[in-house]
Order: C-alpha cells, then structure tokens, then sequence
C-alpha cells in the first residue's frame, strides 16, 4: 500500500517501534494487534499471513507444517448452534488448531481425565485450552470447572467460560474457582484475542493460498 512504518503505526494505533521490531521479526505479534493491523491495511486478518513467493513458513522445529506446541482446544457446548459459531470463528480467523467438541459436561470431564470412553487417550494427550459454556446437561458447567481446578494434574489447563451476558452472576464464581477469563457468546476473533492475552499458547494459522501454517503465541 505504498505506507510507511509511521504512516501504519498511526492507522493501528501502535507505536512506530513495534512496526519495526515486526518487520525485523523480533517481536511476538498478540492477536489483538494482528487485529488491528489488518483493520488498518483494510485486509482480512489470515491475508496478513498471505505467502508472496509461495515459501511455506516454518514451525518451531523449523520444518513446514503446524506447530510442535500448537494448541488443542476442548469446546463445552450443548448448543449446537453455538458450537457451530464458535467453529466458524476459528475457521474464519484460519486457525489450524485442533478443536474437540463435546454436548454436556459429564463427557467433558471424560474427555479431560481420560476416562470413559476416552479411557484410551494419554494424559499427555489432555487439552491445552478449555471453552466452557455454563449451561450444561448432566453435570453444569461451574461444576465442570470446580474439577478440573481441584486435581492437581488439571488445574493449570486453562479454561475460558461461555456466557450470554458478562453481567452472569456466575462469572464471580468461576474467577473464584480458576477460570483464565470468559467470551460473552457468540465467540469470535476479536473476543477470543481479547480474552486469551496472557495464556502464552501458540495458534496456527493457515497462509492464504496455501496449505502451510504459521505459529503465533498469543
């Protein structure tokens, strides 16, 4: 577009320094920022990750493809409706992430202790990430919560809560018990970056025109 680092920084609101420490390659981009610098280039937020002379980028291992220590995301949600919004999200942003979905909250405590029918699974294998929504059959979602923060090999997965309102007298509740932070529904890029800023967890987004991926910690 013709701009200079300057001319940029002040579209996105960030400083000119940042701008250059991107482009050099020494600083971590957050979501919330690749946001707004894609509002000011008047993109798409994946064209920002679009490859100009079809080289795939490398992963942490430096080889193409996803990221060694990419995310796995476990989603809690009864809703069909709502999952399928929060899945279009991910695809809209290009995330490449692994994404489970389960409906109630007695196969999301299955599926995080390896239990059940997911006895199979290792401990290894446990999610990464947790999205929560609080109306749960079977078992609720603050209920949900209340276990994995209270076992020691659990308690440090982080877990973001689902709500239809940030006015949820439950939010209170599930701060209390450990939740990282919560997205009023539906979930999408702008509340996702918003509400995992401080998780330090690498998500994969798919390059435009490409079948490569790139890893950016957020």
């Amino acid at each position: 577009m013709g701009l200079s680092q300057e001319e940029l920084a002040e579209r996105a609101n960030l400083h000119p320094t940042y701008i250059s420490s991107i482009e050099r390659g020494v600083r971590n981009v957050s979501l919330e920022n690749i946001s707004k610098l894609a509002r000011a280039l008047e993109i798409s937020v994946s064209a920002l990750f679009e490859s100009q002379n079809g080289a795939g980028a490398k992963n942490n291992n430096g080889h193409n493809g996803q990221a060694k220590n990419a995310v796995d995301v476990l989603l809690v949600e009864d809703n069909p409706d709502d999952a399928l919004l929060t899945l279009e999200a991910f695809q809209e942003a290009r995330f490449r992430n692994k994404v489970k979905v389960v409906g109630d909250g007695a196969e999301a405590l299955d599926y995080v202790f390896c239990r059940g029918k997911y006895a199979h699974r290792q401990a290894a294998e446990r999610p990464q990430i947790i999205l929560l929504d609080l109306n749960l059959p079977k078992v609720s979602g603050l209920e949900v919560l209340r276990r994995i923060k209270a076992d020691k090999k659990t308690r440090m997965i982080p877990v973001v809560i689902l709500t239809i309102s940030d006015d949820n007298y439950d939010i209170a509740e599930c701060r209390r018990l450990g939740a990282e932070n919560y997205i009023v529904k539906p979930v999408d890029f702008q509340r996702l970056s918003q509400a995992t800023p401080r998780l330090n967890l690498d998500w994969v987004l798919v390059l435009a025109k490409t079948s490569q991926a790139r890893s950016i910690r957020i």
